[in-house]
């Protein structure tokens, strides 16, 4: 295969687990490079795990040479302190982007659901299925996290390809 046209990091924060999932685009064929988790949960201090998600995230850049950032925005409950830590989560993976001059694309959760589902309310599992049909994943990953940062950038690629056709 020809090598990539673009190559997409989407990243769906957390602050426990944080998923990622990386494609290229080589003209309208959409390619799974890797999909993961940064598993956090065994780090206590906050700002460690700060620390673990800006490194972790410098990592995947440096590894896979993206040309674009996706990632999830946090999305409003009712508990203010996880949405605080959720929020800096993000924050701090887009600083890492930032670091290696890769422009951040911000996506709602229910925009990412839509992109890929067709439904803005789709559930987890309902994405990950329809990522493994999309992109002939034989195995789904263990954690739905790592499809959740897939669907992340599937959903940028989709919301690009749609608006550059729609101006030819």
């Amino acid at each position: 295969m020809k090598e990539a046209e673009k190559i997409i990091l989407g990243i769906d924060p957390g602050t426990n687990i944080m998923g990622y999932g990386i494609i290229e685009i080589h003209g309208k064929a959409i390619k799974l490079v890797a999909t993961g988790v940064i598993d956090l949960s065994k780090i206590e201090d906050h700002h460690l795990k700060l620390k673990k998600i800006f490194e972790r995230a410098v990592g995947l850049i440096e590894e896979y040479l993206p040309d674009e950032l996706a990632i999830e925005a946090p999305f409003f409950g009712k508990n203010v302190q996880s949405m605080l830590k959720l929020g800096r989560a993000q924050g701090v993976a887009i600083a890492a982007a930032l670091s290696k001059s890769i422009p951040v694309n911000e996506y709602s959760p229910r925009k990412i659901k839509q992109s890929i589902t067709g439904n803005g309310n789709a559930s987890k599992e309902q994405v990950a299925a329809m990522l493994q049909t999309l992109l002939n994943m034989e195995t789904m990953p263990v954690y739905l996290d790592a499809t959740d940062g897939l669907a992340a950038a599937v959903c940028h690629y989709f919301q690009n390809s749609s608006n550059s056709s729609a101006k030819k």
